[in-house]
């Protein structure tokens, strides 16, 4: 196999890397599920839900702190999820470029 075979193959499984990360979803949450926060393989975050009884106007600190922590989790876990498909991917081996 030449290296331009071997680059066009790694640019295909590139493809098709993203493809599947765009659709794979992870969920986190904070506050014993009072917040809860989706994310895709590519570290976007999909989806907030927040239980009305979080909800005060008297404490929005909580409520941002919640917030924050179930969207660090969520991306904390995407990006987990996306090592280990590269891993799958390329036998464990780190290839420049290929990451997320």
């Amino acid at each position: 196999m030449d290296i331009a075979s071997m680059m066009q193959k790694a640019k295909q499984m590139q493809e098709q890397m993203q493809r599947q990360m765009a659709e794979t979803r992870v969920e986190a949450t904070a506050g014993g599920g009072m917040v809860t926060v989706e994310a895709n393989g590519k570290q976007e975050i999909t989806a907030i839900k927040i239980d009305p009884e979080v909800v005060s106007k008297d404490d929005v600190q909580m409520l941002e702190d919640l917030v924050l922590a179930a969207c660090n989790e969520a991306l904390r876990k995407s990006r987990e999820l996306v090592q280990q498909e590269l891993g799958k991917l390329t036998g464990g081996l780190k290839i420049p470029g290929l990451g997320m």
